[in-house]
């Protein structure tokens, strides 16, 4: 890269808010981060992030930048049972949470096409959800005005109609896409809803959405046909109020379309006091199979505060819960914290990774990653259609990450004549021993630029720091009416073991391959949390955990292009994925 093309620290004026190793992650414009990682894992000292050796030019994605490994070959013995035949299905890579110009806060920037173009061909993501603001809409899919008319109208008259003329002429024939919406839930935040019917998109599902739409929203009965009103009125009741409104919905879904639907909490910890845990097992409890997944690696990460979640412009310890970490949501970032709490008791609540797109930068304003540029579900299954695609969600053998820090996860625990890998369950006897193994990849590059919005490549291949391997201790479901049922912890979290270079090998198929071999002793789960951080990383990391992540102000950074490419290398220093849980089941004597 040529120097012209460095970002000069004199461009940021260092500011209280912002830790001094914010300015040297900077230096990632430049491709050669040597002096951020501070004490990682790695004996060497991990950086935060290395351009493929001797790349000065883009590099074909296909092509690995780096043939030679940088470790030795050295063949894994992870001394497993046979492997079983492998399941039906494929690796597939999509987001659940995307805006176009029929979200009125999307300034009318993204138009259905270009949204469709970013995920599929050049992000190469292979499914999508649209989900636009049940809201009203005053725009078409191009942007342009129209009479101001409710958002399930918009999406029968302009979106449906799209995206099946475009699939029906071969544009995009081989991708799952559908059409659901972004629910503003009384006295919560907001969930991704999908009601997908036995044929998504059809005349069916449009409707189902009008009317869940006119139920429980506040869009008067004069936006809706007459007929239809009279004919919903006669089932059920207006609500959009409380709290039991919204679970009121919730069970309009499940006596509905209980195998057909589903509801994502999204950015979940963004706004104070919006879902307590009690609320989401109440919400679990009563349709598992529709509420079963949490938005914690959340989108709008070109925000200044990450995820626009504004409270790290005040920070205070009061707000700590309402901050991002490495970009992740509280409830999944902190170690023994909500999402802990929820599997501790066998819950199957997974955590997804969305880019929430709406735009990534407007005039002074910036926003989000297009679907697919920064955050990714890795999601297993044989998914050909938006059913199948639900039927795999609900199994949760997923991974989600940022900036492609790794781009392949093999995550099981095996005893002496089973296995289960993510989303699973092992049934085992106190004493077994279990093999927990791992295995990954990184891609050659990931889709860091400088300058933003250049379309130019900075040539950075990530590099995992270190791979924690967390497991709690799975108690048994709290009860309604007992003090258990709001336990937002779970003390028995912990970090089992923190592997690094020194630990992976790279094994014949390319992998990063380490087995680890535990003790079963009673019923718990594994889960996955791995960075390109090193341990403690001042303003970043302490002692392997994530801190609360600063905001990137205007007063900081005044020029908004410097600023937008402040915001990006603060994105790309700071990578992280996380897995879905094993769980072990451990039979009482």
């Amino acid at each position: 890269m040529k120097t012209s093309a460095l970002v000069s620290l004199s461009d940021f004026p260092r500011r209280a808010s912002l830790p001094a190793s914010f300015f040297c992650t900077l230096l990632l414009a430049s491709a050669l981060l040597t002096g951020c990682g501070g004490g990682g894992g790695s004996d060497a000292g991990t950086p935060v992030a290395v351009a493929p050796p001797g790349t000065t030019t883009p590099v074909d994605p296909g092509t690995p930048a780096n043939p030679t490994p940088d470790v030795p070959v050295t063949p894994t013995d992870p001394n497993q049972p046979t492997e079983p035949t492998p399941p039906a299905g494929r690796w597939t890579i999509g987001d659940l949470h995307v805006h176009t110009s029929q979200s009125n806060d999307t300034q009318a920037n993204p138009t259905l096409d270009s949204v469709l173009s970013k995920a599929f061909k050049t992000f190469g993501l292979d499914w999508m959800a649209i989900s636009d603001h049940l809201r009203v809409s005053s725009f078409d899919n191009d942007g342009n005005p129209i009479t101001t008319i409710p958002f399930s109208e918009g999406m029968a008259k302009y979106q449906v109609a799209r995206i099946k003329a475009l699939q029906a002429s071969g544009t995009y024939a081989d991708k799952t896409i559908f059409t659901s919406f972004e629910w503003d839930m009384p006295t919560h935040d907001h969930a991704n809803i999908g009601i997908l019917t036995d044929d998504p998109m059809s005349a069916k599902a449009l409707k189902a959405a009008s009317q869940f739409e006119y139920l429980f929203t506040d869009r008067p009965a004069s936006q809706f046909p007459v007929g239809d009103v009279a004919a919903w009125s006669a089932l059920d009741t207006k609500a959009y109020a409380t709290h039991a409104d919204a679970m009121a919905a919730i069970g309009w879904l499940k006596k509905n379309h209980p195998d057909t639907s589903y509801l994502q909490i999204n950015h979940p910890s963004r706004n104070s006091g919006k879902y307590t845990a009690a609320q989401l097992r109440e919400m679990n409890d009563l349709a598992p199979k529709i509420v079963f997944s949490l938005e914690g690696m959340v989108g709008n990460q070109m925000e200044p505060d990450r995820g626009g979640y504004t409270q790290a412009n005040s920070p205070t310890p009061a707000n700590l819960v309402n901050r991002t970490y490495g970009g992740v949501d509280y409830l999944v970032a902190k170690l023994g914290g909500t999402w802990d709490a929820l599997l501790s008791e066998g819950r199957q609540i997974w955590n997804v990774a969305d880019s929430d797109y709406h735009f990534t930068t407007s005039g002074n304003n910036s926003s989000g990653y297009a679907p697919g540029e920064y955050a990714k579900n890795h999601l297993f299954g044989d998914i050909k259609d938006p059913q199948s695609l639900l039927t795999a969600m609900r199994k949760g053998k997923l991974f989600a990450t940022y900036g492609d820090l790794i781009d392949a996860l093999d995550f099981r625990v095996a005893n002496a004549t089973a296995s289960a890998e993510m989303g699973e369950d092992l049934a085992t006897k106190a004493g077994d021993q279990l093999a927990i193994t791992i295995r990954f990849k990184s891609p050659a590059r990931n889709n860091y630029e400088f300058v933003l919005g250049s379309g130019i490549p900075a040539n950075v291949k990530p590099m995992v720091d270190h791979i924690d391997l967390i497991a709690g201790d799975v108690t048994g479901r709290e009860q309604p009416g007992t003090p258990g049922y709001a336990r937002d912890t779970n003390p028995s979290t912990r970090v089992v073991k923190r592997f690094t270079a020194n630990d992976w090998k790279l094994d014949a198929d390319g992998y990063y391959a380490v087995t680890y071999t535990v003790t079963a002793t009673g019923s718990q789960y594994f889960r996955l949390r791995g960075t390109n951080l090193g341990v403690d990383v001042p303003g970043e990391m302490v002692a392997g955990e994530p801190q609360p992540d600063v905001s990137i102000k205007v007063t900081d950074v005044p020029t908004a292009a410097a600023r937008f490419n402040a915001i990006n290398a603060r994105n790309y220093s700071d990578l992280w994925f996380y897995s879905n849980p094993v769980f072990v089941k451990v039979a009482k004597l």
